[in-house]
Protein backbone atom coordinates (compact mmCIF):
# COMPACT_ATOMS: atom_id res chain seq x y z
CA UNK A 1 0.00 0.00 0.00
CA UNK A 2 1.49 3.60 -1.05
CA UNK A 3 1.30 6.25 1.30
CA UNK A 4 -0.55 9.36 0.04
CA UNK A 5 1.65 12.18 -1.78
CA UNK A 6 0.91 15.67 -0.55
CA UNK A 7 -0.45 17.32 -3.91
CA UNK A 8 2.76 20.36 -6.14
CA UNK A 9 1.42 23.56 -5.25
CA UNK A 10 2.35 26.27 -7.49
CA UNK A 11 2.42 29.85 -7.16
CA UNK A 12 0.02 31.44 -9.60
CA UNK A 13 -0.25 35.28 -10.23
CA UNK A 14 -2.20 36.84 -13.21
CA UNK A 15 1.58 37.40 -14.97
CA UNK A 16 2.53 33.51 -14.50
CA UNK A 17 3.42 31.01 -12.71
CA UNK A 18 6.70 32.18 -10.81
CA UNK A 19 8.33 31.20 -7.17
CA UNK A 20 7.60 31.74 -3.80
CA UNK A 21 9.29 34.17 -1.65
CA UNK A 22 7.22 33.56 0.68
CA UNK A 23 7.17 30.65 3.54
CA UNK A 24 4.58 29.52 5.70
CA UNK A 25 5.90 29.51 9.36
CA UNK A 26 3.91 28.67 12.82
CA UNK A 27 5.47 30.91 15.03
CA UNK A 28 7.11 33.82 14.86
CA UNK A 29 10.56 32.48 15.79
CA UNK A 30 10.82 32.55 11.76
CA UNK A 31 11.45 35.70 11.54
CA UNK A 32 15.11 35.84 13.59
CA UNK A 33 15.80 33.94 9.82
CA UNK A 34 16.44 35.56 6.75
CA UNK A 35 13.59 35.47 4.20
CA UNK A 36 9.66 36.68 3.46
CA UNK A 37 7.04 34.25 6.04
CA UNK A 38 3.37 34.10 6.68
CA UNK A 39 2.54 33.72 10.04
CA UNK A 40 -1.08 32.44 11.51
CA UNK A 41 -3.08 35.05 13.31
CA UNK A 42 -2.36 34.75 16.79
CA UNK A 43 1.26 34.39 16.44
CA UNK A 44 1.18 37.78 14.01
CA UNK A 45 -1.15 39.74 16.49
CA UNK A 46 1.33 38.24 19.95
CA UNK A 47 4.17 40.21 17.49
CA UNK A 48 5.89 43.31 19.59
CA UNK A 49 3.95 46.44 17.59
CA UNK A 50 7.98 47.60 16.38
CA UNK A 51 8.70 43.86 15.62
CA UNK A 52 5.78 44.35 12.97
CA UNK A 53 7.21 47.79 11.77
CA UNK A 54 10.26 46.67 11.03
CA UNK A 55 9.50 43.22 9.59
CA UNK A 56 6.74 44.63 7.14
CA UNK A 57 8.45 43.71 3.73
CA UNK A 58 9.01 40.20 5.06
CA UNK A 59 5.71 39.63 7.38
CA UNK A 60 2.37 38.48 5.78
CA UNK A 61 -0.63 37.01 8.05
CA UNK A 62 -2.94 33.76 7.25
CA UNK A 63 -6.78 34.13 8.04
CA UNK A 64 -8.47 31.12 8.35
CA UNK A 65 -12.69 31.60 7.62
CA UNK A 66 -13.69 31.80 11.00
CA UNK A 67 -10.72 34.55 11.88
CA UNK A 68 -11.98 37.85 12.14
CA UNK A 69 -11.05 40.62 9.31
CA UNK A 70 -11.05 43.22 11.64
CA UNK A 71 -8.99 42.17 14.18
CA UNK A 72 -5.88 43.11 11.28
CA UNK A 73 -8.05 45.79 9.60
CA UNK A 74 -6.30 48.65 11.98
CA UNK A 75 -2.31 46.88 11.57
CA UNK A 76 -2.62 46.20 7.49
CA UNK A 77 0.19 48.88 7.10
CA UNK A 78 2.21 46.27 8.89
CA UNK A 79 1.78 43.80 6.60
CA UNK A 80 2.95 43.26 2.98
CA UNK A 81 1.04 40.17 2.28
CA UNK A 82 -2.59 38.75 3.52
CA UNK A 83 -3.24 35.28 2.78
CA UNK A 84 -6.79 34.06 2.98
CA UNK A 85 -7.64 29.87 3.63
CA UNK A 86 -9.99 27.77 1.35
CA UNK A 87 -9.66 25.00 3.42
CA UNK A 88 -12.96 23.47 1.40
CA UNK A 89 -14.95 24.12 -1.95
CA UNK A 90 -18.02 24.94 0.45
CA UNK A 91 -16.96 28.08 2.41
CA UNK A 92 -16.22 31.29 0.89
CA UNK A 93 -16.19 33.37 3.86
CA UNK A 94 -12.76 34.02 2.10
CA UNK A 95 -14.19 35.50 -0.73
CA UNK A 96 -15.58 38.41 1.49
CA UNK A 97 -12.40 39.28 3.29
CA UNK A 98 -10.46 39.44 0.02
CA UNK A 99 -13.34 42.12 -1.41
CA UNK A 100 -13.13 43.60 1.61
CA UNK A 101 -9.42 44.36 1.98
CA UNK A 102 -10.06 45.60 -1.46
CA UNK A 103 -12.04 48.11 -1.28
CA UNK A 104 -13.23 48.86 2.23
CA UNK A 105 -9.97 48.65 3.17
CA UNK A 106 -7.95 49.24 0.39
CA UNK A 107 -5.35 47.12 1.26
CA UNK A 108 -2.76 47.70 -1.81
CA UNK A 109 -0.30 44.29 -0.77
CA UNK A 110 -0.81 40.81 -1.86
CA UNK A 111 -4.06 39.03 -1.27
CA UNK A 112 -3.22 35.36 -1.74
CA UNK A 113 -5.91 32.35 -1.89
CA UNK A 114 -4.25 29.15 -0.22
CA UNK A 115 -6.02 26.04 -0.11
CA UNK A 116 -9.06 24.66 -2.33
CA UNK A 117 -8.78 27.31 -5.11
CA UNK A 118 -10.71 25.15 -8.11
CA UNK A 119 -11.18 26.03 -11.22
CA UNK A 120 -15.14 27.80 -11.22
CA UNK A 121 -13.32 30.13 -8.11
CA UNK A 122 -10.16 31.65 -9.96
CA UNK A 123 -12.11 34.11 -12.33
CA UNK A 124 -14.40 35.37 -9.49
CA UNK A 125 -11.42 35.69 -6.90
CA UNK A 126 -9.54 37.47 -9.79
CA UNK A 127 -12.43 40.05 -9.93
CA UNK A 128 -12.44 40.50 -6.15
CA UNK A 129 -8.67 41.50 -5.88
CA UNK A 130 -6.69 38.47 -5.06
CA UNK A 131 -3.32 38.46 -7.12
CA UNK A 132 -1.75 35.93 -5.86
CA UNK A 133 -2.70 31.61 -5.87
CA UNK A 134 -1.19 28.71 -4.10
CA UNK A 135 -2.28 26.17 -6.43
CA UNK A 136 -2.96 22.36 -6.23
CA UNK A 137 -5.67 21.37 -8.19
CA UNK A 138 -4.48 19.22 -11.00
CA UNK A 139 -7.15 20.87 -13.26
CA UNK A 140 -6.54 24.24 -12.36
CA UNK A 141 -2.82 24.01 -13.08
CA UNK A 142 -2.97 22.50 -16.19
CA UNK A 143 -5.65 25.59 -17.67
CA UNK A 144 -3.33 27.77 -15.68
CA UNK A 145 0.20 26.39 -17.74
CA UNK A 146 -2.02 26.66 -21.11
CA UNK A 147 -3.05 30.40 -20.36
CA UNK A 148 -6.67 29.70 -19.76
CA UNK A 149 -8.70 31.54 -16.83
CA UNK A 150 -11.99 30.62 -17.76
CA UNK A 151 -14.97 32.96 -16.79
CA UNK A 152 -17.60 34.33 -18.25
CA UNK A 153 -17.42 37.07 -20.25
CA UNK A 154 -20.40 39.86 -19.08
CA UNK A 155 -20.92 40.66 -15.21
CA UNK A 156 -23.69 41.61 -13.49
CA UNK A 157 -22.55 43.03 -10.46
CA UNK A 158 -19.36 45.27 -9.85
CA UNK A 159 -16.24 44.45 -7.83
CA UNK A 160 -13.35 45.45 -6.46
CA UNK A 161 -11.28 45.18 -9.50
CA UNK A 162 -12.90 47.80 -11.24
CA UNK A 163 -14.15 47.10 -15.43
CA UNK A 164 -15.50 48.78 -18.23
CA UNK A 165 -19.67 48.81 -18.61
CA UNK A 166 -21.26 46.96 -20.45
CA UNK A 167 -24.05 47.67 -23.70
CA UNK A 168 -27.07 48.75 -22.40
CA UNK A 169 -27.16 48.54 -18.90
CA UNK A 170 -25.56 50.67 -16.68
CA UNK A 171 -24.69 47.56 -14.17
CA UNK A 172 -23.78 45.53 -16.85
CA UNK A 173 -19.95 44.49 -16.73
CA UNK A 174 -17.28 43.16 -19.83
CA UNK A 175 -14.21 41.22 -18.59
CA UNK A 176 -11.42 42.64 -19.32
CA UNK A 177 -8.97 39.92 -21.02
Amino acid sequence: MTEPTTPEIRLWTPTGFREDEWAHAESADALSGNGRFILPLQAFLHLDPEVRRSAKERLGVALQPGDQLEKIVDLLEQLSLVALAFPAFSDGRSFSKGELLRSRYHFEGAVRATGQVLVDQLPHMLRLGFDEFEISNPVLLKRLEEGRTGGLGLYYQPTAVPEPKGPKYSWRRVRVS
